[in-house]
């Protein structure tokens, strides 16, 4: 079958697989990849070396789709509509398991210290144009940014542990009595703020924290709003906007700060249409 293109079967085989694989992974459950294979080939006829670019192709989509992807499978780009399809059909069979079941949950008990906050990709070397291309081709198909903005559950857990980065910085910087003063916005005010996080620099200055949350790579697009962005243009010196990502695993991040159109493009998804 070498050199055949993959039925639809074939593909949605070996995403099972996949999605198995990587449940146990996220699980902490051992498995054997190379036992995997061979089951594979067995059921579908296809040789070792053409199962594990499969997979990596599989991790690509999963990478576009802002998704977490099995370690050892480094997204392999170029991949067949078809196997993108696969995927899709599988993650909307079990409901979206992937992102809602990889949210960590923070104890009260033993809040987590200060995060790592790394250069925006912006200003670090840029995947190769057709790599970049065809992620975001994926990532605005199935609209990932909508999606993880529906994903409540997902965005609290995001801002919950900015709040804990927030009071752990300043904790350590001396600033106990600043440190009690962080509030998390968007929970105890409401959503219109313009911001989530209401925080301050160890000389106390006052920081207003916006957060963008995703399990998936850095580049994932994001939506912000109109009244987010107004906000951040008058607060230019206080206002910026954290973006969270890999948050399943080991969360990274970097900031944002206005003027944003200097880090990103922004594209209207939807108007709002008023009578003559």
């Amino acid at each position: 079958m070498s050199g055949e293109e993959w039925s639809d079967w074939e593909n949605d085989a070996i995403v099972a697989d996949y999605f198995s694989m990587l449940t146990d992974e996220l699980s902490g459950t051992r498995y054997n990849k190379s036992a995997h294979n061979r089951s594979l080939q067995e059921l579908i006829g296809r040789s070792k070396g053409s199962i594990e670019f499969k997979h990596q192709n599989i991790s690509a989509i999963l990478k576009g789709l802002g998704e977490t992807w099995i370690n050892g499978y480094k997204p392999a780009f170029n991949f067949q509509k078809s196997l993108e399809d696969a995927v899709v059909r599988c993650l909307e069979q079990h409901g979206g398991w992937l992102t809602l079941r990889t949210t960590p949950q923070i104890e009260a008990s033993e809040p987590p210290g200060a995060i790592w906050i790394s250069t925006p990709p912006t200003m670090q070397n840029t995947p190769p144009p057709d790599e970049l291309a065809q992620m975001l081709a994926v990532a605005r198909k199935f609209d990932v940014a909508g999606r993880d903005e529906r994903n409540r559950t997902l965005g609290k857990a995001g801002e919950e542990r900015v709040l804990h980065h927030e009071r752990a910085i300043l904790a350590s910087a001396g600033r106990h009595d600043l440190a009690k003063k962080v509030r998390w916005v968007s929970q105890v005010d409401g959503d219109g703020a313009g911001y989530d996080i209401s925080s301050f620099t160890p000389e106390g200055q006052s920081r207003l924290i916006e957060v963008k949350t995703t399990n998936g790579w850095e580049r994932t697009p994001f939506h912000i709003s109109r009244n987010e962005l107004a906000i951040a243009e008058d607060n230019r010196d206080r206002w910026t906007l954290l973006r969270l990502w890999n948050f399943s695993r080991n969360v990274k991040a970097f900031e944002l700060r206005p003027p944003l159109e200097a880090h990103v493009t922004l594209t209207a998804t939807s108007y709002q249409a008023s009578l003559h």
